[in-house]
């Protein structure tokens, strides 16, 4: 116990409660039940630093931070980050390097923590962008890379969940999750563990993981921890009801509401202190900083949601850190991205009506530490409203609430609050059905895509993520991706709301790239709109307020933040930035680099033999269709030309932009705009080993490893068509000839490549791809082959960042 302790001290500056030092020297609990503002942040992270430090073999490689709330993201970042940064000694006194931290909020996020697999990673994102890409959809993020976060995500990861109260149909999808990594097989042990100071066991009974829930091990404060911070569970928190209610959400009516809940806000505020203020929709909320703006002018006033770019949403919360410096005091207006993991107090606390759950967590945020040894207060406003005018939340949730705070005395401390109760949460729940046809990354006929939402998130409609840039008529095609810092979060009623409007008499509109096609699509109030879309919206249409965040209404310019951070180019699918490097490099090198890789990779993260050598295969054939003739003259094309390049195979070439595929016969020149050399790869390999005892498995390796040909093999809309009417797919043409090529001391023929295998049933080449991905998914599992999937392209990336340092030497 010295030990850990001693540890836990050196990490975080304070000495361990006695139910964080159980976490770290006791086997790992499924539920934490421990009231909030007791370090139950604290208490995972680094129990789990030191498990990692000690090689423990029940705690996986990567800790998965799971949080409803995306305000919450940066402030856990940032902390453990320190934690880290202070471990960091006793990880090199092992020689081991200290995990990564990194961010999943959508956007551009740094990648190197999927270039790991054997290494330590804290990872902490919102439930929306975690969870999207647990369920192979993620948001905000290039569909090609889908497989592999979901690989890195079910395999050797702990995934936390914070709030759960918060997470509305997440919280059954979580418990999904794990029942079905209890059934299939994966390449090393995951496992959950939900923390909450509100949460019933009973909530987790979904219909796979029921079986589960009565041998789940909760860890609870012990009469010690209660000893010890008697102080913080007795703080006295004085409740009374406010004097204004809610009856309506009808303009006029808000308007009246926010107006005297601002008068009495001031009557209550004191100078020097904090007030926070609740409430359960962004618009009130804005609408209520407004207000109190004007009532008292001189009070500095903060706003925080869910609806600020993360730029200057990272500057309200420095302030938030920074405590109360005015002499007039502060007034925090929140929405219930405060009501979880932030770590801020006040001395008098506003709160809308909300269900029970929520309110205790809202109580957490007056006089948190017991700082106030008089006249800390809570006071509550009721919401007289039904049906849809209720949301977010259920008009039955809210009368409970009231019924209990009706009932209840004046003090609402931690000590004298009624335990949660009422019925589980019914939502729609991810089956297995549902689960494995998720694994198949292609949209359908019509170009859509399975619907997650309703599996992640029921607060709300869904979210699309929107970013501004100047233009004028519509963007051009060089117009770069966003970064994080430029994104905004935004409900489909608010971003419907925002199109509907015009401005200066020019109707809005927004803009979405269209990787098929390679192009801007425009999108109207009349066209639909996928949940989780990132969308490009002009800055002089307005729609956004530094204060307020974004707000339909606004028709001020915009400013466009790619002044802080350079994009990249939009992503195209039959783009291969991968194959553009500082020189050239040969395709035969490239084979065995990325087979040597493999290895190392495999050895890494120990996987079994049988499984390593169908990595390592696969990775050794992986490009060999990069000998096809219209993949040497789309990089020939993208180069100088040099004396003899013609003549040889390459993997790579020094050439930029995007490449212009096509096959030169003669005077004709076919078009192969969607063409795709990992197929070709996957078809010679097919051809030329029709006994191998992992054939199929090694062509599914080869044939995925950019994420864009998987389970699914057809034509892409679009696609030229050859005269002869032979059969296509991505570019490739029934009857092409792959020129013969050495790899690995191995001479391959010329192979004439076969697309009967598109077909249903059986052909001249044996079951169709679809029959055979199908068994391959039956036989290992979804996680267990997205893993192997995994390590072959991170086998290539690898090979890539050697040959590049070879470049620089």
């Amino acid at each position: 116990m010295a030990g850990y302790s001693t540890f836990f001290r050196d990490v975080t500056g304070n000495e361990p409660f006695p139910h964080q030092a159980r976490m770290g020297q006791e086997a790992w609990p499924d539920v934490v039940d421990v009231p909030t503002g007791l370090g139950k942040t604290a208490g995972v992270a680094v129990a789990w630093l030191w498990k990692r430090l000690n090689a423990d073999e029940a705690t996986p490689t990567r800790l998965v931070y799971c949080l409803p709330m995306r305000v919450l993201v940066d402030q856990t970042s940032t902390v453990v980050g320190e934690w880290i940064e202070r471990a960091e000694p006793y990880f090199t006194a092992r020689s081991l390097e200290p995990p990564l931290v990194r961010t999943l909020m959508g956007g551009r996020v740094e990648d190197d923590w999927r270039d790991q697999p054997d290494r330590a990673a804290f990872l902490v994102g919102t439930q929306d962008m975690l969870l999207s890409r647990a369920l192979m959809r993620g948001y905000g993020m290039s569909r090609y890379l889908w497989p592999l976060d979901y690989a890195l995500l079910h395999n050797d990861a702990m995934w936390v969940y914070d709030e759960v109260q918060l997470m509305g149909p997440a919280l059954e999808t979580s418990a999904q999750l794990d029942a079905f990594r209890r059934v299939w097989p994966q390449a090393r042990t995951s496992r959950s563990l939900w923390l909450s100071a509100t949460l019933r066991e009973d909530w987790l009974e979904t219909v796979d993981f029921a079986p589960h829930t009565r041998d789940l091990a909760v860890l609870r404060i012990s009469a010690e921890d209660r000893q010890r911070v008697s102080g913080r569970l007795s703080a006295k928190k004085v409740l009374s009801r406010s004097e204004v209610t809610l009856e309506g959400t009808a303009k006029n009516a808000v308007a009246e509401y926010t107006e005297s809940l601002a008068a009495e806000v001031a009557e209550y505020h004191q100078p020097g202190s904090q007030t926070l203020i609740v409430v359960n929709r962004v618009d009130r909320a804005q609408a209520l900083y407004a207000a109190i703006r004007e009532v008292v002018p001189d009070v500095e006033a903060l706003l925080l949601h869910a609806r600020f770019r993360s730029a200057e949403r990272a500057v309200i919360e420095d302030q938030l850190q920074q405590g109360v410096s005015s002499g007039e005091g502060r007034i925090v207006v929140a929405t219930q991205a405060i009501e979880a993991g932030v770590d801020i107090t006040s001395s008098c606390l506003f709160t809308e009506l909300a269900p029970w759950s929520s309110m205790v967590q809202r109580f957490g945020r007056c006089n948190r530490y017991g700082e106030v040894e008089e006249g800390a207060e809570v006071v509550w406003i009721d919401m007289q409203l039904e049906g849809k005018d209720a949301a977010p939340y259920d008009a039955a949730d809210l009368a409970t609430s009231r019924a209990i705070l009706e009932a209840a005395g004046d003090d609402v401390s931690p000590a004298s609050l009624n335990p949660v109760s009422g019925e589980r949460p019914v939502h729609q729940v991810v089956r297995r059905k549902d689960f494995l046809e998720l694994f198949n990354t292609d949209p359908d006929l019509q170009g859509f895509d399975v619907d997650i939402a309703p599996y992640i998130r029921d607060e709300g409609p869904p979210q699309v993520q929107v970013y501004w840039r100047v233009f004028e008529d519509g963007p051009a095609n060089e117009i770069p991706s966003p970064q994080r810092e430029e994104l905004c979060n935004v409900s489909m009623g608010q971003f419907d709301e925002y199109l509907k409007k015009s401005v200066r008499k020019r109707a809005r509109a927004a803009w979405q790239w269209d990787p098929l096609l390679e192009r801007w699509q425009r999108k109207t109030k009349n066209d639909s709109i996928v949940p989780g879309a990132v969308l490009l919206l002009r800055s002089t249409d307005g729609g956004y307020d530094v204060e307020l965040g974004f707000e339909p209404s606004s028709k001020a310019d915009v400013l466009d933040l790619l002044t802080l951070a350079e994009g990249g180019l939009h992503e195209v699918y039959g783009g291969d930035p991968r194959s553009h490097a500082r020189t050239w490099v040969e395709l035969s090198a490239h084979l065995e680099d990325a087979k040597q890789e493999a290895e190392r990779i495999t050895e890494s993260v120990a996987l079994p033999i049988s499984e390593a050598k169908a990595v390592s295969t696969a990775a050794l054939w992986h490009d060999i269709g990069k000998a096809h003739p219209a993949f040497r003259t789309a990089l020939l094309d993208a180069a100088e030309p040099g004396e003899g390049r013609e003549e040889r195979l390459w993997a790579k070439s020094p050439g930029r932009g995007r490449p212009r595929y096509r096959v030169v016969d003669g005077e004709t020149t076919q078009r192969r705009p969607f063409f795709r050399h990992e197929l070709a790869s996957m078809l010679a390999w097919l051809a030329h080993n029709p006994d191998h005892a992992d054939r199929d498995l090694i062509a599914f390796l080869i044939a995925a490893h950019h994420g864009k040909v998987r389970m699914g093999l057809r034509a892409m809309p679009t696609e030229p068509m050859p005269d002869d009417g032979r059969l296509v797919a991505r570019g490739i043409w029934d009857g092409d000839i792959l020129p013969a090529l050495g790899m690995n001391g191995v001479r391959v023929p010329q192979t004439e490549l076969r697309l009967d295998l598109m077909r249903l049933g059986r052909g001249p080449s044996g079951p169709s791809w679809t029959e055979r991905t199908q068994a391959l998914l039956e036989a290992h599992g979804p996680f267990q082959l997205s893993w192997l999937e995994a390590l072959v392209r991170l086998a290539d990336w690898s090979a890539s960042g050697v040959e590049e340092g070879a470049a620089d030497v």
